[in-house]
């Protein structure tokens, strides 16, 4: 067997058995922290009331499952998050676009996005509860204004960082501004565009949550303030571990399309 081949062959091996340590050790991890939750509360160490266990996580939710209440609740989260997420991708990548194409427009609102970006998104909520009512509109926009700002600036400045050699060249082909952004522009900035995704899931959820917070009867963050108002702290745990489950799948589910884009470009 050629010396690159065996080369090749324990390059491969070693990468595998890095990730099925770090898969290791991960679980490790979290095995650890549940046992020592466990034993924590049942030895007193801490009050089970206010801190829950593992045990009373897993009561809680077959009770929940028994009343359906947990699927009805994170339904309506899940619901909300994947509205809010679809929208943010939709009406940030058209700004990003706009002010891509219109350098005027971009330089009067980069401004005003950098400010909205910053601004603490929870002061908004009870803002967008009093102009839209508390329902489920409310909410939706509530996740999308936590994450569109910081992805048009993000996508924005990933437009403007084009190689200007390839964007060259596409002039002097005779190609128009169109060709330059479906051609050079917007593939260019697919693995950006990804990133920003993953983080964006996670911020969509996290401003659903804080809608919730505000103006909801449904979902997982109205049974965090309903459980905290009714000291059911158990209720008040179980919704943040299924919101941690939740917000685990979604980044798992955006990474393996980004796996797959990066297999399908390898071969192109």
């Amino acid at each position: 067997m050629p010396q690159a081949s065996r080369a090749h062959l324990f390059y491969l091996e070693k990468q595998r058995r890095h990730k099925q340590t770090i898969a290791v050790f991960r679980i490790l991890i979290i095995a650890l922290f549940l046992v020592l939750w466990e034993v924590s509360a049942n030895l007193g160490w801490i009050e089970a009331f206010i801190f829950s266990s593992p045990s009373r996580v897993v009561k809680t939710i077959c009770h929940m499952c028994l009343d359906q209440s947990i699927f009805y609740h994170t339904g309506i989260t899940l619901l909300e998050t994947l509205v809010s997420f679809f929208l943010t991708i939709l009406i940030g990548l058209l700004a990003a676009i706009l002010l891509w194409c219109n350098e005027t427009i971009s330089e009067v609102a980069e401004p005003y996005l950098v400010i909205l970006n910053s601004l603490p998104k929870s002061a908004l909520a009870p803002l967008l509860i009093v102009w839209l009512g508390a329902n489920m509109r409310t909410i939706i926009v509530a996740g999308i204004s936590v994450a569109i700002f910081g992805m048009v600036l993000n996508l924005y400045t990933g437009f403007q960082e084009t190689d200007k050699e390839k964007i060259k060249l596409i002039y002097t082909l005779q190609g128009s501004r169109k060709d330059v952004l479906f051609k050079i522009v917007l593939p260019g900035t697919i693995p950006l565009f990804i990133s920003i995704l993953k983080v964006n899931i996670g911020l969509c959820l996290v401003g659903v949550i804080i809608g919730e917070f505000i103006g909801s009867r449904m979902g997982l963050g109205y049974l965090i303030i309903y459980g905290s108002q009714t000291f059911q702290l158990n209720l008040v745990i179980t919704s943040i571990v299924i919101l941690c489950v939740i917000s685990l799948l979604l980044y798992l589910l955006l990474n393996i399309l980004e796996r797959k884009f990066r297999r399908t470009t390898k071969l192109v």
